[in-house]
């Protein structure tokens, strides 16, 4: 059914470039690259004049926050190419490696516990960029969610990030009020007065930060802002959700070098063609996570 006619070679080193080939034409998609879904009034103007120019003047979006430009003929890709880097634009996103880095809003959003996109934009560059030479067993892909709400679901990703605030409670501050301000906002119900007293259940706190700053008392004041990585997390046809390592990193070093040994880790031990959950379970959560906090 397909009218491709370049080679199957040239094909996947047009892949490999990030043009997807449009099924059935000689057309392809070019996967425009972001940093985290961020794109300035220049570059979408680029990428409009772009689209007329050498597709079919549509522009997609992916899951993975990367912008597909349709219908670009074969021997239009290089002028494609030269034309969106004026703006400092380029393709790519595929293959086996580190995928673009996706993120939520958190930086501006009024539930974001960290700055998602400053965050991200680190793990862009020292990974993405990084290691785009390294070779892994498969895809491997990474989200920054700013807080609990887990609006880009990075725990669906292979290693996700979620921004934490740990309620630090004052209990000698806790007058015990009827009606608690602390648990009266606490969407989980962990927080509960019993005898008289507040207490928070550790099991079921998700450390959303809503209660900071909310008992009139100040025995909610302060809380300890950091991180949860989860790893080994998949969608599509097998859905894996991924598991939280056993600690909250209150240093983003920390959390940047547990990035790193999950990547070199899966490059090690993974086999051809699994993803990062099926190694995971292959070897074993606890023999994993026991490696990445070393």
């Amino acid at each position: 059914m397909s009218a491709l006619t370049i080679s199957a070679d040239e094909e996947k080193r047009l892949k490999g470039l990030g043009f997807l080939n449009n099924k059935g034409t000689d057309n392809f998609s070019a996967r425009v690259l972001t940093v985290n879904g961020k794109v300035t009034a220049a570059q979408q103007r680029c990428l409009a004049e772009a689209a007329e120019q050498f597709g079919n003047g549509n522009l997609t979006f992916t899951t993975r926050q990367t912008v597909e430009v349709q219908g670009i003929p074969y021997e239009k890709i290089e002028a494609f190419r030269a034309y969106i880097a004026k703006e400092g634009l380029e393709t790519g996103g595929t293959g086996p490696k580190v995928r673009p880095v996706v993120s939520c809003k958190g930086t501006t959003c009024q539930y974001g516990l960290l700055d998602s996109f400053a965050i991200s934009e680190e793990i862009h560059e020292r990974f993405y960029k990084g290691y785009h030479d390294v070779k892994l067993p498969h895809k491997f892909k990474i989200a920054v969610g700013g807080c609990p709400n887990n609006c880009v679901k990075p725990n669906l990703n292979d290693l996700g990030i979620i921004g934490q605030s740990v309620p630090n409670f004052d209990e000698s501050a806790c007058k015990g009020c009827k009606k608690c301000a602390i648990e009266a906002v606490c969407p989980m119900g962990a927080a509960k007065v019993v005898d008289k007293k507040l207490h928070i259940d550790p099991e079921v706190c998700i450390h959303c930060g809503r209660c900071r700053g909310k008992c009139h008392f100040d025995a909610m004041k302060e809380s300890t802002y950091g991180f949860k990585i989860y790893i080994g997390g998949r969608w599509g046809k097998k859905i894996s959700h991924g598991r939280a390592l056993g600690k909250v990193f209150t240093s983003k070093e920390e959390a940047m070098d547990v990035i790193e040994r999950a990547i070199l880790f899966f490059r090690d031990n993974g086999l051809p063609g699994e993803r990062f959950a099926e190694t995971i379970e292959r070897l074993g959560f606890e023999n994993v996570e026991k490696a990445l906090l070393g």
